[in-house]
Parts: structure tokens; sequence; C-alpha cells
């Protein structure tokens, strides 16, 4: 099936990630997506012997993730980059602010109504390009990107959590509840 569309973007902070496990705050719903792009940085190696590849060795680096979103509010900013507002309510950027680590959870919807679900289990946001025009005589709207870096998990190596409502085999309980709480299972 093809996926046709992209909604409920959320994250959630993660709060622990070292030998002992992994944990994560509540999600939370951060902007209406308009598209989102997923790239996998692998380096992959060829090991020759006898005039051939014998061996081939893939070694996973990090995720870079790029959303388009209709706006990027001053709360979902201070939030992703580690900004923080003085005591009038203005957000200072600081180049000592550090972004939190966060899950990045969306579903795509698929061509036969089904929907693909996701979470990203780590990653960074970034500071990004922002445009600006002035407002002509026809309705034109700017998008905002929200770019990250998603690494694995310290404790386990795991990257992404990823399923298909409509797959063979997953339960009932697999999706129900996707965004309440980061899939975090064995």
């Amino acid at each position: 099936m093809a996926l046709v569309g992209l909604d409920s973007v959320y994250v959630a902070p993660v709060t622990k990630d070292d030998s002992t496990g992994v944990t994560y705050g509540t999600p939370v719903k951060i902007a209406n997506a308009i598209d989102a792009k997923i790239t996998p940085s692998v380096d992959t190696q060829s090991i020759f012997a006898d005039d051939s590849v014998a061996e081939i060795i893939s070694v996973f680096s990090q995720v870079d993730v790029e959303f388009t979103i209709a706006e990027l509010s001053n709360a979902t900013y201070k939030l992703l980059l580690g900004k923080t507002a003085n005591s009038e309510g203005v957000i200072i950027d600081s180049a000592s602010d550090i972004a939190p680590y966060f899950a990045l959870g969306f579903r795509a919807k698929k061509s036969n109504g089904s929907y693909r679900y996701v979470w990203l289990y780590k990653g960074k946001f970034e500071l990004v390009e922002e445009s600006f025009q002035t407002q002509a005589d026809k309705a034109d709207y700017q998008t905002q990107p929200i770019k990250g870096t998603f690494v694995k998990r310290q404790n386990d190596g795991k990257w992404r959590a990823r399923v298909d409502a409509d797959d063979a085999g997953i339960t009932a309980g697999a999706v129900t509840g996707w965004f309440t709480a980061v899939y975090n299972k064995a």
C-alpha cells in the first residue's frame, strides 16, 4: 500500500537512557505536519577476497529528520531547543542553549485507510533557517521546517519502533495508545 498522509507529530522527553534502562516523559503533540523526510545514515564497506566481494559490512550511524509544519509556535520552539523566556515572556536565544533529547512519534495514512505508526527513540532538534516574506495581493503561506538528528539508544542500541496497523500478526493493543506513551516494549 502507498502512503497518502501524515499526521499526529508528537515528542516525548528522554528522561533516562543508560545501562539500567530507558524512560520517557509524557508525549505532547507539537504541530500540524505537512511533510516529513527520514534519512538513515549507514556506512557500508565491502571486503574483497579472491577477486570478488567476500563480505559486506554495514554500520548504523544516525538518522536525519526533517519535518515541515504549519507553524513552529514559540512554546514548541522553547520545548524542542531548550530555550527559556525572560520575566516578560520574551525568548532570548543564547549560544549556550542546549537542546534536550526527545523521542519523535507520528503516523502516516496508507491508501487502504490504515496507518503506519512510528517512534524514533532518541534525538535532538536544531535551529533551522527561517524565511519571511511580505504579504502581497494573494494568499501565500510560509511553512516552517524542523530538523533533528536521531541516534540509537545507549541502553540497547535501538533507534526506531515501526508498525503498520494492518500487518499480519499485530495484536489488537499494539497501536492502542501509541501517542499516550513511547512504544518501548522488548
